[in-house]
């Protein structure tokens, strides 16, 4: 008997009206914008009704260093919440949605996978509401006000040269990297070197999940520097006038979307910023909101805790004052033996010794964790070709940490795969045992922040940058921005900036390429080796293998 894909799964699922699983968060259908039967965005008015003091219990789902293996860090985080459900617990899942980059290049869909989904996955992955077609009409507004400013009098000084502002598009395209615009004669603008980053990438995507609400929202644009003028001083969307027709634009958006899991409890599905080059987490309106509507929380953060985790906690959390209760640090038996050093055509095969080299990866991360005072529950998302002793030498390794290590098969099971994890989640966030805090204060210069994670987190002796880095670093504080945390840009694959760097690698430096203000995000991104904004496709795409048949069915998405 062949094996259902994901999105054969997903389309045999019996989906609830979407009414019906605002009901069970007490949402009433006039508080809800239907778009279609089964998913709706939330009515502001009712989140601002609802804006009271109850508080759930905040999870988080991180995992370990991402392989081509896969993790399972999305599927395990709807199994969790299904299983909370199916124990009699008042769950809600944030996750962040997906982007076409990615579903059309080589990661697929991003809704989970196998019996741990949300639905309408195919609706998802590709269009869903709209959030991310408004984020990108937004950035690239920008881009246009830019160049029609230059074009006529140019008011503002801004030097072409200077413009630090590119445009974006939802899709993964090298060849937009870097690109000569205004060509073509006078009328169609000052030429010069511009390029594009994948939409994700956008700092108004970062803004737009980070902001707490509208006016919040405008404000963060108004704050984005967009260039230097010819003396070098900062230009900013206010002094554009911008940020108005810009918040036009996101207004709609800015509604957290509402959906279901495959066995019709409810999810958010809110923004999704890069994990590389922003903090890789879903919107703080639909964490916020979550937290009001039900007693715990699941939400993740992208790729491993040295990136996903280290931003939520020194990032999101540190922005919105939020107080994660747990983590969730999902691992694979497969991951890990590719961490020890097998070839991804052998990982089917008992290697319990490769495995315990691989686990460095795993304990690394745990340590990792632990410096945030969260305590920590590894799930190990099975495989069917995982045995026993894999599984055990997971959770005996894991007991030398004091960290219990649950077998979960969700993907097979669906929540009632994720019970004994739901268990224990519920029993450790109940426990008040959490003593939250970031790595560094916002004091700190902004140096030693980057320094500081690097070697508390990344196990790095040091980091390294040019004169010219460091004179910006410098500039930022004097500029006023010194107060701001770090968001380390860097390979998923390492600990190090060398993907090829597998395990868990000491004694490596980190060198620093360059330093970006992100002023409406409030963050400063530290680009570490080689990280792009603009992804390319692989030679051969995912897109390659989706069609629609003649059903009118979407078939090969993941």
């Amino acid at each position: 008997m062949s094996v259902k894909s994901d999105i054969e799964i997903a389309q045999a699922a019996s989906v609830l009206p979407i009414v019906d699983i605002a009901e069970k968060l007490g949402i009433p259908a006039e508080s809800l914008i239907p778009y279609g039967n089964d998913k709706a965005k939330i009515n502001g008015d009712f989140i601002k009704a609802n804006a009271g003091n109850k508080n759930g219990k905040l999870i988080l789902v991180t995992a370990v260093s991402p392989t081509p293996a896969g993790e399972g860090k999305t599927t395990t985080t709807v199994g969790l919440g299904d299983g909370l459900n199916k124990i009699g617990k008042r769950a809600l899942i944030c996750l962040r949605e997906p982007s076409l980059g990615p579903c059309f290049g080589m990661k697929g869909g991003a809704a989970g996978g196998g019996y741990a989904q949300v639905v309408p996955m195919t609706d998802i992955n590709l269009h869903f509401t709209g959030d991310f077609h408004a984020i990108g009409a937004a950035h690239n507004l920008l881009s246009a006000l830019i160049d029609n400013h230059m074009h006529w009098e140019n008011e503002l000084n801004i030097d072409p040269r200077r413009v630090t502002w590119r445009r974006v598009v939802d899709m993964n395209d090298r060849a937009l990297r870097t690109i000569t615009s205004g060509l073509g004669g006078y009328n169609n603008g000052i030429v010069r070197e511009a390029g594009f980053d994948i939409t994700v990438a956008s700092e108004i995507m970062a803004i737009f999940c980070l902001a707490t609400d509208l006016e919040d929202l405008e404000n963060r644009l108004g704050n984005i520097v967009l260039g230097y003028t010819r003396d070098e001083q900062p230009v900013t969307v206010r002094q554009l006038n911008a940020q108005g027709a810009m918040t036009a634009l996101l207004r709609d958006a800015m509604q957290p979307n509402l959906v279901q899991t495959m066995e019709n409890n409810p999810a958010l599905m809110h923004g999704g910023p890069f994990a590389n080059i922003a903090h890789g987490c879903n919107s703080v309106m639909a964490t916020q909101t979550a937290l009001k509507l039900s007693d715990y929380v699941i939400t993740e953060a992208g790729f491993g805790a040295d990136l996903g985790a280290e931003k939520f906690f020194n990032i999101k959390c540190r922005k919105a004052g939020l107080k994660p209760d747990v983590a969730v640090l999902v691992a694979t038996i497969k991951a890990l033996k590719m961490q020890g050093g097998v070839p991804k055509t052998e990982l089917d095969t008992e290697n319990v010794a490769a495995l315990e080299r691989g686990l460095k990866n795993l304990g690394r991360h745990m340590r990792n964790l632990a410096q945030f005072g969260v305590p920590v529950i590894v799930a190990v998302n099975r495989y069917t070709a995982d045995t026993d002793a894999e599984v055990s030498a997971v959770q005996a390794y894991c007991e030398n940490f004091g960290v219990p290590a649950v077998n979960c098969t969700h993907w097979a099971d669906g929540g009632a795969g994720a019970v004994e994890l739901a268990e224990k989640v519920a029993e450790v966030a109940d426990s008040g045992a959490a003593q939250f805090r970031t790595l560094y204060t916002d004091e700190v210069s902004l140096w030693d922040k980057a320094k500081r994670v690097a070697t508390s987190i990344y196990s790095a002796d040091d980091i390294i940058a040019d004169k010219k880095v460091r004179e910006q670093f410098a500039q930022f504080e004097a500029d006023g921005y010194g107060h701001y945390p770090v968001c380390m840009a860097k390979t998923q694959y390492s600990f190090s900036t060398d993907p090829n760097l597998l395990g868990a690698p000491t004694g490596h430096v980190v060198p620093i390429r360059e330093v970006r203000l992100a002023a409406g995000a409030e963050f400063i991104v530290v680009v570490c080796g080689a990280i792009m904004t603009m992804p390319g496709l692989p030679r051969r795409p995912a897109a390659n293998d989706i069609r629609v048949n003649r059903e009118g069915r979407i078939e090969g998405l993941f």
